[in-house]
């Protein structure tokens, strides 16, 4: 199975992914995950991805391309594989297609729908540890302890991106740049809608 998760910041593609990918024992591949390790590791790569996400932009295609294809061509990947943040646009979108169109290209394309006002809610208020990369949120999953990780006891920070004014500014990038696919994907006849409005539990 190859499988797209699309929809906007803080919709839980993340949480929702990882849940697919051990049921169907196939590796999500997170584009945002992979950029903040980069970032983390001070790379060329991470560099200039943190100028374009800390501004809640999107880091350019040809970046964000060959890193997808590089790890979707990797031998672990070769049974399958779940894209989370990827692709973005319609030019993503396509370079996807040419890559993998011999092997029978994308299968599904899940799109997760939350109203604007929970998306702005969730990302404002969400919390990460420095140290196991947990994540909690201020108002629905508080830590124990204020500012320490339940898990590891690590320091909780917000992203750059996920301060009010960046998230905004992200969801109108995702309005722009990302809900064209919608359309492309629903006449290719892969696209299915859930409603992402509820517990981790409910959506699944």
């Amino acid at each position: 199975m190859k499988i797209i998760l699309m929809g906007p910041p803080g919709v839980g593609k993340g949480t929702q992914g990882d849940r697919l990918s051990k049921r169907l024992e196939i590796n999500k591949i997170s584009t945002g995950d992979l950029f903040r390790y980069h970032r983390n590791q001070s790379t060329e790569l991470g560099i200039l991805a943190s100028t374009y996400m800390d501004k809640g932009e999107y880091v350019p295609d040809h970046v964000t391309i060959g890193m997808v294809i590089e790890s979707i061509e990797l031998t672990e990947n070769s049974k399958g594989f779940i894209l989370d943040g990827f692709p973005r646009t319609i030019a993503q979108a396509t370079a996807l297609d040419n890559e993998i169109g011999d092997t029978g290209g994308i299968d599904l394309v899940i799109h997760m729908v939350v109203e604007r006002e929970e998306l702005i809610k969730r990302l404002s208020g969400r919390q990460i540890c420095q140290s196991c990369q947990a994540l909690f949120h201020s108002d629905s999953a508080r830590s124990k302890i204020y500012g320490k990780c339940d898990l590891c006891g690590g320091v909780l920070y917000q992203r750059e991106d996920d301060r009010p004014e960046v998230v905004e500014k992200r969801l109108g990038v995702y309005s722009k740049e990302t809900e064209p696919l919608v359309e492309y994907y629903k006449i290719l006849g892969k696209l299915t809608e859930i409603n992402a409005d509820g517990t981790p539990d409910a959506v699944e």
